[in-house]
């Protein structure tokens, strides 16, 4: 084989693993894993991968793939928990994590609702949302999770339009522990500083459609 044989094969292989790759990943969103309790992701999150509201599953798609990495790892080493979660992870391969986590990534989202700084926070979920309570260590959501809540990079995830039940349990897990896998511990510090009807007003006012945008 020539050197010019090798070097066009090799460009060959390159320009075709990107959609091997994505193809292991829908086979694993859609088939499940090798192991058979790797179950199929679309059976609790949606064949479009935006989650079942109703019953409190997420959206995956279009979150960053490092952010979905990290969760599928933490479920496997015990820093986050859930009965179902934990055994799927664990039945994953690295291959497969690192697949279908790249697959969801390019799947498209919902467009995130922009909420502007300028809007009247007239009620206190308003206020907590974008201003947080510094008296009690609370930032504003949006301060970290970006405009509307719409997610930033691959450690703040979006929160707009995820199932109000969703949001709470992982606000309540950061709470009683369950959930440690933030970095610096700030969620965990946010969260026990909440009040329980707080945690209800925060998750419901995410979940709700997109706000239209009101005018200084």
């Amino acid at each position: 084989m020539t050197p010019l044989s090798r070097v066009v094969i090799g460009s060959l292989l390159i320009l075709a693993w990107p959609a091997a790759h994505a193809a292991d990943g829908q086979k694993v969103f859609t088939q499940g894993g090798a192991n058979p309790a790797a179950m199929a992701c679309l059976g609790c999150h949606g064949a479009d991968g935006k989650g079942i509201a109703a019953a409190g599953f997420p959206r995956l798609a279009g979150l960053p793939a490092g952010y979905l990495s990290k969760q599928l790892h933490d479920w496997r080493a015990g820093s986050r928990k859930q009965p179902v979660m934990e055994p799927l992870a664990k039945a994953l391969t690295e291959a497969e994590i690192e697949a279908v986590s790249t697959y969801l990534a390019g799947l498209p989202g919902d467009p995130s609702p922009e909420l502007r700084r300028q809007q009247i926070a007239n009620d206190s979920v308003t206020r907590l949302a974008l201003y947080g309570d510094w008296r009690r260590q609370i930032p504003g959501c949006v301060q970290c999770h970006g405009p509307g809540g719409s997610g930033v990079g691959e450690h703040f995830p979006p929160l707009a339009g995820q199932p109000a039940g969703y949001l709470a349990a992982q606000l309540n897990a950061w709470r009683d522990g369950s959930r440690s896998n933030d970095p610096n511990q700030l969620m965990v510090g946010v969260a026990k500083a909440m009040t329980d009807d707080e945690v209800t007003a925060i998750a419901e006012f995410f979940a709700r459609p997109a706000r239209q945008e009101v005018k200084p």
